[in-house]
């Protein structure tokens, strides 16, 4: 699933749902959902390996709900992770 769209839009997009560094609520769109993941993948950085822990850390500074964000992030191959789940790396991919 990939979605263009403009720098002008993500940022608005980020705008109304990310205030001071957090979010309060998910958006229920999956394009926003897809926009929005784009922010937190910024999060991390690409060649380093996390566990769960560090994945669910880094999320929850941003969203409470870090299983939501997780979740999406593995289902739209944004993040990859192991079959037992241990670790977890951002997929290589110019989509997002």
């Amino acid at each position: 699933m990939i979605y263009s769209y403009s720098s002008e839009e993500q940022q608005k997009i980020f705008d109304n749902f990310i205030k001071e560094g957090k979010m309060s609520v998910f958006p229920s769109k999956e394009r926003k959902k897809y926009i929005i993941l784009s922010y937190f993948i910024k999060l991390f950085e690409s060649d380093v390996v996390y566990t769960e822990k560090q994945v669910n850390e880094i999320i929850k500074n941003v969203y409470e709900d870090y299983a939501t964000i997780r979740r999406y992030l593995v289902d739209y191959k944004i993040l990859s992770r192991t079959t037992d789940c241990k670790q977890y790396w951002i997929e290589k991919s110019d989509e997002i």
